[in-house]
């Protein structure tokens, strides 16, 4: 097998796992989840590692769309309070500093937006908002979860069985 033969191969694996979460995905939630976005007054926003990489660039992309938005580590984030949303990605829904965050976020008046792959964990259990995305996740536990390999692992390998030419 070519090189192209392969790369179009792992292209068309991503993409099908991709419309398969993007078929599963609860339209009335996200709306809602949007919505909570487009009112509040200020985003902060925090995730931890490949989730957390992924968030402060969906941090980024909403300041670039005009909403006031602030990544919880900055050290010239301000203070939050009503009005605004505290939304972190917290994949397995059980990520201890994001369970204390939170738990702090709802102390300030703020409503609070997870973004998950285990909605039935107690953190997203307590969010105003819980947008449950249908991928897989590291220790994601949902049954409703499209099986798959982690998207992560499929660009790793085709990246590393393509290196090897």
């Amino acid at each position: 097998m070519t090189f192209a033969e392969r790369y179009q191969n792992y292209v068309g694996i991503i993409l099908t796992e991709h419309q398969a979460v993007f078929n599963a995905q609860d339209m009335d939630e996200l709306l809602r989840f949007i919505h909570a976005i487009r009112d509040a007054g200020r985003v902060f926003v925090v995730g931890a590692g490949r989730e957390g990489i992924a968030a402060r660039s969906f941090a980024m992309r909403l300041m670039h769309l005009g909403k006031e938005t602030y990544w919880l580590w900055d050290d010239t984030t301000p203070g939050m309070g009503e009005g605004d949303l505290f939304l972190a990605v917290d994949g397995s829904g059980k990520i201890g500093h994001i369970d204390y965050l939170v738990d702090q976020a709802l102390h300030t008046g703020a409503k609070t937006g997870i973004i998950t792959g285990a909605p039935g964990e107690r953190i997203p259990q307590a969010a105003d908002y819980v947008l449950f995305v249908p991928a897989a996740v590291y220790k994601g536990s949902d049954s409703r979860v499209v099986k798959s390999r982690q998207l992560w692992e499929i660009f790793l390998s085709s990246i590393c069985s393509c290196s090897l030419i």
